[in-house]
């Protein structure tokens, strides 16, 4: 099966004054096409900067990251802004949603920047899909914390993204709504064959991927496969 992401040797490091920061240091995994990995860890060990990395949201300092393929460490800010416009969907524990706009223009928005015509019935289609049919014309002041996380869901895979990042996707959630949110997320993986990368505190949620990643000090301390089989 092709690697939708691979990571070799990545170090991440920031000046803090006098100070030389070190956030990440020698970061190596790969993850398949269709697959789901986990990254956890306490605060402060480098989850969100290595999601971040992965992503192509942030400045390599050494070591390279790969999408799909691509390098990102070779090209420029507008070409990996375009590797993520056709490959990467994004999830945020805070939703991120555009609060001038409904829940349908929302998840319009990938989908006009790549210039689909049928943007307006693929952004119904996918609002249908995640139980918001009835909603589409609200504002995200209008939704409650789960509606808003399904929103941003639609929007996440209007793209259709070949790898999903997701940091803290049930963290402003109570607990049945984060249980219904993490089945929805899984379900639309499993469904469009999209690779998951998922930055969490919950170690049960963590459990339900195929690949746990566990760093300490900007290292991976433990690495464990938990299923093997096909996604």
């Amino acid at each position: 099966m092709s690697k939708i992401l691979e990571v070799n040797q990545l170090s991440k490091s920031y000046q803090s004054g006098d100070r030389h920061l070190t956030v990440l240091e020698e970061i190596s995994f790969s993850l398949e096409a269709g697959r789901s990995l986990s990254i956890v860890g306490p605060s402060g060990s480098g989850k969100t900067t290595l999601l971040g990395l992965c992503a192509g949201l942030d400045t390599i300092d050494q070591g390279s990251v790969s999408i799909n393929g691509h390098d990102l460490s070779q090209l420029s800010e507008d070409q990996k802004a375009q590797v993520r416009n056709e490959n990467v969907g994004f999830v945020f524990q805070n939703f991120q949603l555009i609060p001038t706009l409904t829940a349908l223009e929302n998840v319009m928005i990938p989908l006009e920047l790549l210039g689909k015509s049928s943007a307006l019935e693929e952004a119904e289609a996918l609002l249908d899909q995640v139980g918001l049919a009835n909603r589409k014309d609200h504002y995200p002041t209008q939704l409650s914390g789960g509606e808003q996380q399904r929103v941003a869901l639609a929007r996440a895979f209007s793209n259709a993204p070949k790898i999903l990042f997701a940091d803290e996707p049930t963290g402003n959630l109570d607990e049945e709504t984060g249980s219904k949110i993490e089945k929805l997320l899984f379900d639309l993986n499993q469904d469009k064959g999209t690779a998951l990368v998922l930055v969490t505190h919950d170690i049960e949620l963590a459990h339900k991927t195929d690949h746990m990643i566990r760093l300490k000090g900007g290292k991976i301390f433990e690495s464990n496969m938990l299923s093997q089989t096909t996604a």
